[in-house]
């Protein structure tokens, strides 16, 4: 599951610096599969090298996945009785920790396949994506659900992945939950171990 995990977050944000000057189609349906083809393409490009990939994985996570939110939800409930100064700390280190965690591993799917298989509107702010992946490595086909914020309709963000029926975000919310009940539910140990994977 680790490795599908990582897959899915190299596929996710892995795309050429022209997605700046060629915005994606404000469309959620269409802009995941333009995202994620631009994605395959560019892991198929064996002129870069992986510090250049890992920089457009920076840049694009930057510009295209809710962050912020991220960061809060992951957070829990700590965040509201936690101090503001704290929490701006956690929400910058957490960003940090989340694009290290994209590009701690790069690997080249450029012979996956992909495809959108509907999409469904679930309020003004959110549509679900239904996409499927066939590994090239010949790992059996993925469901993949994604969440897509919408509450600016020209601007979508992503702000989960659902694999197979298992939300990330929670996943991740999950093991930090964990990560402070273990150290007396302080923030500020959560922090600490957050920057030790960072600077390791």
């Amino acid at each position: 599951m680790k490795k599908i995990v990582i897959f899915l977050l190299i596929i996710l944000f892995s795309y050429s610096y022209s997605a700046k000057i060629y915005a994606y189609s404000s469309d959620p349906e269409q802009f995941i599969n333009e995202l994620v083809m631009d994605a395959i393409e560019k892991l198929s490009n064996k002129d870069l090298t992986k510090d250049q990939k890992a920089d457009f994985i920076s840049e694009i996570a930057l510009e295209n996945v809710d962050i912020n939110a991220l960061g809060l939800y992951t957070l829990g409930e700590i965040r509201k009785s936690s101090e503001k100064e704290d929490v701006a700390r956690y929400q910058s280190i957490f960003k940090l920790y989340f694009l290290k965690s994209l590009t701690s591993r790069l690997s080249d799917y450029s012979s996956s396949k992909f495809e959108v298989t509907g999409a469904e509107k679930k309020s003004s702010n959110y549509t679900i994506v239904n996409t499927k992946v066939i590994p090239g490595s010949g790992e059996p086909e993925i469901k993949i659900d994604w969440r897509v914020y919408t509450k600016n309709p020209d601007k979508p963000l992503i702000r989960d992945l659902i694999v197979e029926g298992l939300s990330l975000a929670r996943t991740q919310k999950e093991e930090f939950a964990s990560i402070l009940s273990s150290n007396d539910n302080d923030i500020n140990n959560l922090i600490i171990k957050l920057k030790e994977f960072v600077n390791n």
